[in-house]
């Protein structure tokens, strides 16, 4: 495929030597309907179907069975699980794509319905405020656990663990879930973490849980093999409503990844009005501009876009990849589809998450 497109020109990510720029975000499918959370043959069908993006991040998959919080979600902390996924890598890479696992732990948005009716474990015992979306629907967060030191270290080693797995699965790389109101951002928003210990209190303290799974998963896999989703657009819900502090402390949090030669750091656009707030400047591709010279490697921009405006974000160099989510939904061929500048097909919105191939594998090619 060739094109004068920004889009569809090839790319070097480290090591990693990319077809394309257009990046197929993580996207939460609901389809591991099974009690040992396995990855299917939807999953491996799924995939395969849209191998032409220029990299795939999956779904975000758990790091352990305290990191569940979402309904349906496959893992990646057991055996039988890793090999579920290798037959997902394997015919991703026999279509000739590029595939990273997105570790994921919810912390404090999960809810007891998940764990026999204990709470979830967070940085503090503080409710976020969120809906937890749960097998019978979504329901209110409640007050979680605090996680005690050992708890950390143990969710540290968890990352570790997975990332290990991640790459005996055959996937080309993982990205640390550490964006939106997840557990990382819980850490690091001074309103979810009121720890007194080295964890807590500052945001070189809040921020350590962060660099210390990073070093942790090192261990496993090369850093040039490891991304971060990150930033200050947190949603603007519950306790994740960005204070005075959410631009200087993402400055600082974003340029220290700085210090390791990671992929990239996937940086998610603002999600909800800023006008009047501490973010407004990072309105639009204000988000993308400002932190374009904060982090210095692989920047893959994400949230809102369209054909037209991907390619004016590379032309601009205000980044170097750009992340497609609901778009990849309905359109398993969204390369070929910007070559040919045709219309994209809707997504069935009421089928997004679940329960079977309808609205996930059902979607024609091009032409088709």
């Amino acid at each position: 495929m060739t094109s004068a497109q920004p889009l569809l020109q090839p790319y070097k990510m480290r090591d990693l030597a990319l077809a394309n720029r257009v990046v197929m975000a993580p996207l939460t499918r609901s389809r591991a309907r099974n009690g040992d959370l396995l990855p299917t043959d939807l999953h491996v069908a799924y995939y395969t179907q849209r191998a032409s993006a220029g990299l795939i991040i999956s779904e975000g998959v758990w790091i352990s069975r305290d990191a569940v919080g979402w309904h349906d979600v496959p893992g990646l902390f057991a055996d039988e699980q890793v090999a579920h996924w290798k037959r997902v890598t394997d015919a991703v890479h026999q279509a000739g794509g590029v595939i990273f696992a997105q570790l994921w732990h919810t912390g404090s948005a999960s809810h007891p319905d998940f764990f026999d009716g204990r709470p979830p474990l967070a940085p503090s015992a503080v409710n976020p405020g969120l809906l937890s979306p749960t097998s019978s629907g979504r329901r209110s967060t409640v007050e979680p656990l605090a996680m005690s030191a050992q708890d950390v270290r143990r969710t540290v080693a968890d990352y570790a663990t997975a990332a290990r797995n991640a790459m005996a699965a055959g996937f080309d790389g993982v990205q640390l879930q550490a964006g939106f109101n997840y557990l990382i951002s819980q850490f690091l928003n001074p309103r979810t973490n009121v720890r007194t210990d080295r964890y807590g209190g500052s945001i070189e303290n809040r921020a350590r849980f962060l660099f210390e799974i990073i070093e942790a998963v090192g261990e496993y896999v090369d850093l040039r093999r490891v991304g971060v989703k990150a930033g200050p657009a947190w949603g603007e819900t519950g306790e994740f409503v960005s204070g005075p502090e959410a631009l200087t402390e993402s400055e600082y949090v974003l340029g220290r990844l700085n210090d390791y030669e990671l992929s990239h750091l996937l940086l998610m656009g603002m999600m909800a009005d800023a006008a009047g707030g501490p973010l407004e400047g990072l309105a639009g591709d204000g988000m993308f501009r400002h932190f374009r010279k904060v982090y210095q490697g692989t920047v893959i921009a994400n949230v809102g876009f369209d054909r037209s405006r991907g390619n004016a974000v590379l032309a601009d160099d205000l980044a170097d990849l750009v992340a497609y989510g609901q778009p990849f939904i309905a359109n398993p061929d969204l390369p070929a589809r910007f070559a040919a500048h045709a219309p994209l097909a809707e997504p069935k919105r009421d089928l997004i998450y679940g329960p079977d191939a309808a609205g996930y594998t059902d979607y024609p090619p091009l032409g088709a």
